[in-house]
Formats: structure tokens, sequence, C-alpha cells
């Protein structure tokens, strides 16, 4: 079915009561950039790194912090090195954090995101 040529554009919110914001307005590094800074925020929480006490949850970072090596990987020659270099520091002190939060470190080149990035140390 056909949407009317009255029909509103797909709208994401920023946050409820916002107002809404055109997706297709977004240029996709701030979208790249986004999702990058979700997920860090999100692994640095899961490494143990948050304002409050929760307890590191080790799987929980591997898998964000695999999640943003892909991205950044992945993104890094589309976005430039103005916008990929940031990223890339701050892939790399989660990765480190993640190691330092670990009783058993992992060897290098087989923590998180390290296929794609190369060894942390």
């Amino acid at each position: 079915m056909d949407p009317s040529p009255d029909t509103p554009p797909v709208v994401a919110s920023p946050s409820p009561g916002a107002p809404g914001l055109d997706i297709a307005d977004v240029p996709a590094v701030e979208v790249v950039l986004t999702v990058a800074m979700h997920l860090m925020s999100a692994a640095a929480v899961a490494c143990g790194l948050g304002d409050d006490d929760r307890p590191a949850d080790l799987a929980e970072a591997r898998i964000l912090i695999g999640a943003l090596a892909g991205l950044v990987t992945a993104a890094a020659p589309n976005i430039g090195s103005m916008h990929a270099a940031p990223l890339r520091d701050g892939l790399t002190s989660l990765q480190r954090a993640f190691r330092e939060a670990s009783a058993i470190p992992d060897a290098p080149g087989m923590g998180p995101g390290e296929d794609l990035t190369g060894p942390v140390y």
C-alpha cells in the first residue's frame, strides 16, 4: 500500500517530547559517530568504568567492543581520518580497559576486536 502524499516522513525523535528529526536529513557520518559513541559508552560501563558501582560484565563488554571494532574498521576509510582517529583512540582505550579488568587477560591479538585492529598491549 502506497503512502498518501499527506503522510509525514519517517521521523526519529531524539528524546520523548523533542521535535522530530527527519532521518533522511542526518548525514551518514553523524549516524556512524552516534552509533559508535553509544557502543563506546555501553562498553565502558560494561568494563566497570561507569559512575555507578556496577561490577564489570566482561562478557557484555567483549560483544560491545567487538561490534565497535567492526564498525570503526569498516567505516574508517569512508568517514576520513578526522572522524576515524578519535574512534580508534577510544576503541584502543576500551580494549586496554578490558585487558586490565580481566582476571586472566587474553593473549595479545586475542582480546575483543583485536582480530580486526591488531594486538593491543
